[in-house]
């Protein structure tokens, strides 16, 4: 068992939440749901929460009403080998929800996603402070990241 499990808070939508995640990436799997019980803040029987597994980590969601929403303070960041992956994952999180700056989105639950080329840390981190510039403008006039773009600009040929 890990140590920390990020826990999300959904009004009524963690088992949909769960399914579509799991769904969209590989070597992921729902683990556990349980319902409310009768006597308890929710309606007897309905899905309470929702263990489910994202590449091996761990998340619960919980069904616990409107009283919370999601902001960018938090959001969960995929790392990308591709294009192809990029454009998976940003196409299918961003159905329903609204696409942000610089590779962010809300999916449709108000839930933010970092859609990150893998590269990106090496792009970001060179000794060359004129190629660092270089892509965090390029990237900067993005809203889904694209790799070759943000290659051309740290090589200069954008």
């Amino acid at each position: 068992m890990q140590k920390i499990t990020p826990f999300l808070w959904f009004n009524d939508q963690a088992e949909e939440a769960a399914n579509l995640y799991t769904s969209l990436f590989r070597d992921s799997k729902i683990t556990k749901i349980a319902r409310y019980p009768e006597g308890s803040p929710g309606p007897a029987g309905k899905v309470m929460t929702v263990e489910f597994e994202l590449f091996g980590q761990q998340f619960t969601a919980l069904n616990g009403g409107p009283s919370f929403n999601f902001t960018e303070a938090v959001s969960f960041m995929v790392n990308c080998d591709s294009q192809e992956e990029i454009d998976k994952y940003w196409e299918t999180l961003l159905q329903g929800g609204s696409a942000q700056q610089c590779g962010w989105l809300k999916d449709r639950y108000g839930l933010s996603w970092q859609i990150t080329p893998t590269i990106m840390g090496q792009l970001m981190t060179d000794k060359d402070k004129a190629k660092t510039e270089r892509v965090m403008q390029a990237m900067m006039k993005m809203v889904k990241l694209d790799i070759a773009t943000l290659k051309a600009a740290y090589e200069g040929a954008a």
